[in-house]
């Protein structure tokens, strides 16, 4: 075939997936008024889930799996808008990696609200400023970020869906990095990139900062200056990456949790997230995971946090493999609180991304 023919080739295609687009696009506004009639969730982290593995399942080339999923990313973000107004409160400023993880969720179509803290995120969704919420929980390097864990002790929202966000981190700057003197990053960037920082820039001046995102903004400002951020905040503040991947670590990354209100249904490989305190008695600990030993329920994490209600109580965070409605482990909940003084199920969500 001919240039010219090519492109004739690719106009009629186009010309079909824009009428198969909005075909599509009917449908999913149909099952949004089923949907809210119902009472149901607009967003089914489920069912998006099985959309991205049935469109990959098919693919043969030559885009990749990564390439398919992004186009149906926007593809489902542009109906989720269609749908409702949704909006998207997440840890901020803009251009930080928990935007970055929002938008790879939820796609560029939604509304995103950037808030100061964790607890602004939680705040906002539990009373319905925001639909749905993004916060950190744990980085591969650094660990849990405990203030999303105790937040979940009075909260009523759930964990409706998680995102595995692979962390890289970039320096970014104006001018040469021979010419760096001052260096803007965040304690926990720091933290991951410390030793890269020690055999590049050592001689730097070293200054902490709120966010990535602010590292970026501030060095934009000043010659001499440079920061540690992520490509999306040096994008936003018009910072060059002049050096890629200075993490430390490889395979850092860092796992976000989307708050909302309702749990969607089973789909066979879930996680449930579950919060309960023991009570102070010898073997307690013991006794409370004892039962998903018994039904061979595959426990992922655990984590210990002060209850600030009383002096030596704890609360344990734990992950485990299935869904709170599985008969298995809806057994096991049952009899971890008969060992318990409180239990509560934080979510049950699709695992993996």
């Amino acid at each position: 075939m001919s240039l010219q023919e090519h492109r004739q080739a690719i106009d009629s295609i186009d010309a079909e997936i824009v009428r198969l687009l909005n075909e599509r696009t009917k449908h999913v506004l149909e099952i949004g008024a089923i949907k809210t009639k119902q009472g149901q969730e607009i967003y089914a982290p489920h069912r998006e889930r099985s959309v991205f593995q049935r469109v990959t399942k098919l693919n043969q080339g030559p885009i990749t799996n990564d390439g398919l999923r992004a186009i149906y990313r926007e593809i489902m973000s542009s109906a989720l808008s269609l749908e409702r107004s949704l909006t998207i409160a997440y840890l901020g400023p803009e251009a930080t990696f928990t935007h970055q993880a929002a938008i790879r969720r939820f796609g560029q179509s939604l509304g995103y609200s950037a808030q100061k803290t964790i607890a602004d995120v939680f705040h906002e969704v539990s009373k319905q400023r925001a639909d749905y919420g993004v916060v950190p929980v744990e980085n591969s390097t650094e660990g849990v970020v405990t203030h999303t864990l105790d937040m979940f002790v009075d909260s009523d929202l759930k964990i409706v869906s998680q995102i595995v966000l692979r962390i890289s981190h970039g320096l970014a700057a104006k001018g040469r990095r021979e010419d760096i003197v001052r260096l803007y990053v965040h304690p926990q960037t720091l933290a991951q990139c410390r030793g890269w920082i020690q055999r590049t820039l050592p001689h730097a001046e070293l200054i902490e900062t709120s966010s990535n995102a602010r590292s970026a903004e501030l060095a934009a400002k000043e010659k001499g200056a440079a920061a540690i951020t992520g490509e999306l905040a040096a994008e936003r503040y018009g910072l060059p990456l002049i050096e890629r991947d200075i993490q430390d670590n490889s395979a850092n990354a860092t796992r976000f949790l989307v708050l909302g209100r309702q749990c969607g249904p089973s789909t066979g490989a879930d996680r449930t997230s579950i919060l309960f305190s023991i009570r102070d008695e010898a073997g307690a600990l013991h006794r409370c995971l004892a039962p998903f030993r018994r039904l061979d329920i595959n426990m992922t994490k655990i984590e210990s946090r002060p209850s600030k209600r009383k002096a030596w109580e704890y609360f344990f965070f734990t992950d485990v493999d299935g869904h709170a409605e599985d008969p298995k482990l809806a057994k096991a909940i049952t009899q971890l609180g008969q060992h318990c003084s409180f239990v509560k199920v934080l979510g049950s969500y699709p695992n993996g991304e």
